[in-house]
């Protein structure tokens, strides 16, 4: 491997790193703020968050201005509202479609609706779910990673490059958050591939699936506000139907069948399609755009 695919996995790498010390140094200090002054539920999240923004903001800003001496602008940040929306839409359009099946089917039983609670639920989630993982995860990720890596690797590498160090974020973030949580006096749980509660087997499975269907989102759009629209939709699909009586959302589905499971990946998998159907009516036109961009700021580099 030559200098400049090396250099390019060392910053891929490092923004990763940034990623699971947000996440892991947030876990952590939301945690001793709990053990000393009791603050839980809402507020305990909330902090945690805000925690986890900052930090990973701050280092992504730190490496691209500082270390990699390169303009923000060039992570994706195009689109606006109209990229935001279509994410909404491909993605909230995917999951009504095959939980809607699914329900037809007779795999998902249907819980009592509470439409101020659900609205409720909704707003909150939304808040702390873009501060906390669909904001930070796509700069980190589809942003910082993506970018960096598309500088010198194949797209095809550099994608699934993207992916294995989104899956193994969470991993990472749980040693961060083991060691910042023992200097802080804290009995954390031990490091772990999944978060805790969560089958293994399972989150290997999803999580990959996850990070190309994002990953999908933001190279056929060329906008990182549509695959922060992609996450966040869902985390909020996925947090009112299958996880919703545990959240008490207002709203929730039950598996009737452990087939019922299958839904998720299949309507990710669904929403991944329509994007790629958009990214070729378009003629890869956003994608491509983007990508032409940063080979023409790189060769202009080169040249200088």
């Amino acid at each position: 491997m030559n200098q400049s695919r090396l250099l390019a996995v060392g910053r891929a790498v490092a923004g990763g790193g940034a990623m699971a010390v947000a996440l892991g140094t947030a876990g952590a200090a939301a945690q001793a703020v709990h053990s000393r002054t009791g603050l839980s539920g809402l507020g305990r999240q909330a902090l945690a968050a805000a925690i986890c923004l900052v930090l990973a903001v701050s280092l992504i800003v730190l490496l691209r201005r500082r270390v990699d001496r390169l303009p923000l602008a060039d992570l994706g940040f195009s689109g606006g509202a109209r990229a935001f929306g279509l994410g909404v839409l491909v993605t909230g359009g995917s999951a009504v479609v095959v939980l809607g099946a699914g329900t037809w089917a007779g795999w998902l039983s249907w819980g009592q609706l509470d439409p101020a609670r659900l609205v409720r639920f909704l707003v909150v989630n939304a808040l702390i779910a873009v501060a906390l993982e669909a904001f930070p995860e796509e700069l980190v990720f589809r942003g910082y990673v993506y970018t960096s890596l598309t500088r010198a690797l194949r797209r095809w590498t550099a994608f699934l490059t993207t992916v294995v160090l989104f899956t193994f974020a969470g991993a990472a973030s749980s040693v961060v958050q083991a060691g910042v949580g023992t200097l802080l006096g804290e009995n954390v749980p031990p490091p772990g591939f999944a978060p805790a509660g969560e089958d293994p087997i399972a989150y290997a499975v999803l999580y990959p699936i996850f990070g190309a269907v994002l990953l999908t989102a933001r190279i056929t759009t060329g906008s990182l506000w549509t695959s922060i629209a992609t996450h966040l939709t869902y985390l909020s699909v996925l947090r009112v139907t299958i996880d919703g009586a545990a959240r008490d959302s207002g709203w929730s589905a039950t598996p009737v069948t452990p087939d019922a499971l299958l839904l998720v990946p299949a309507f990710l998998l669904l929403a991944a399609s329509g994007f790629l159907v958009i990214g070729r009516l378009r003629g890869g036109g956003a994608g491509r755009r983007d990508r032409m961009a940063l080979h023409s700021r790189a060769t202009s580099r080169s040249a200088g």
